[in-house]
């Protein structure tokens, strides 16, 4: 599955708005999708876990322990790419 299906465009849009309205440094930079939430600090372990807790209420995803990985997490893009694969 390509990262560049338009399929995750609705996904993404969702997840940034999350992004932006919940993080305080995501509000201050100019964020793109392919931005590495994880190394600039905009998410950090607790982000994560908030990013855990709307993936399932917003769009019914487990996340079990072993997906809790970097390349899940690290981007809205990959986020979206990891939503659509797990629904």
């Amino acid at each position: 599955m390509s990262e560049n299906q338009p399929m995750t465009e609705p996904l993404t849009d969702k997840i940034r708005q999350f992004v932006i309205q919940r993080f305080p440094l995501a509000q201050q930079r100019a964020l793109d999708n392919e931005q590495d939430l994880l190394q600039t600090g905009v998410i950090d372990s607790l982000g994560i876990l908030e990013l855990v807790n709307f993936l399932a209420e917003e769009f019914g995803v487990v996340v079990a322990d072993d997906e809790l990985l970097p390349e899940n997490f690290s981007s809205i893009r990959r986020l979206a790419v990891f939503v659509e694969r797990k629904q």
